[in-house]
């Protein structure tokens, strides 16, 4: 039976990822940041005998506290997916450090840290497959999305310098490069705004994504049909960035 570590898996990519695996008999570790995403979680897939972790990935000091321990008791890992993305829309005038340093823990430090652990001995099988979960922001410049942007070129960056160093151990490493997907967290972008069209979907003429579409691709490159793929950033944005 396979194993998989999916952050973030309360929602959105994750908890349809989470949902396609365990239908697939997969064993699963699962982490959320809240109370509320875990009793999701559990309410999910309590019955199937997954690992559910409370983590708030905003403190990886929090990762390094815990981790070991619950693969101690979960078992080696064949995949890893990293699904926490915290967004961010905040012009400049409106700048804090803190809120920055939120989201680059969140969204590239927990993932260096969290690679650190679980490429030790005894904590994985040999063929671990690592996918990051990026976006359109890190290419493509937009007002008011600093932070989530550097955060997603850091993590794309992150992928490229894991995969050198670690191909040695039998561990591939790449990263999905996303454009708007149809979630929980782009409606709350959407209502947010005044106007009801979406700009993005000027550019990214094949449409707004679907999460399963998502969730294909990132089945993909946890299997062996990509087994020679490694540190690639991996096009799943309709279109948005040809």
């Amino acid at each position: 039976m396979k194993r998989t570590f999916i952050s973030g898996a309360s929602k959105g990519i994750g908890f349809a990822l989470a949902r396609r695996l365990s239908d697939e008999g997969q064993n699963l570790l699962l982490q959320a940041s809240s109370d509320e995403g875990i009793d999701r979680l559990k309410d999910q897939f309590g019955a199937k005998g997954h690992l559910f972790w409370k983590s708030d990935f905003t403190n990886p000091s929090s990762i390094t506290n815990e981790l070991e321990g619950l693969l101690r008791d979960f078992g080696t890992l064949d995949g890893f997916v990293h699904c926490v993305g915290i967004r961010s829309r905040r012009p400049l005038s409106l700048f804090q450090l803190e809120g920055m340093q939120a989201v680059m823990n969140a969204n590239v430090v927990s993932f260096v840290e969290t690679m650190r652990i679980i490429t030790k001995r005894g904590y994985f099988n040999p063929g671990l497959s690592v996918i990051g979960i990026s976006s359109i922001s890190a290419h493509v410049g937009s007002p008011g999305v600093t932070a989530y942007a550097a955060s997603k070129a850091a993590l794309e960056s992150s992928i490229r310098c894991l995969a050198a160093e670690l191909f040695k151990k039998s561990i591939r490493v790449n990263g999905l490069v996303c454009g708007q997907v149809n979630t929980e967290a782009y409606h709350e972008l959407m209502s947010s705004k005044e106007s009801e069209a979406d700009p993005v979907l000027q550019r990214q003429y094949m449409g707004l994504l679907e999460v399963d579409q998502i969730v294909d691709a990132i089945c993909y490159l946890l299997g062996g049909s990509s087994s020679q793929m490694n540190g690639t950033m991996f096009p799943a944005h309709a279109g948005f960035l040809s």
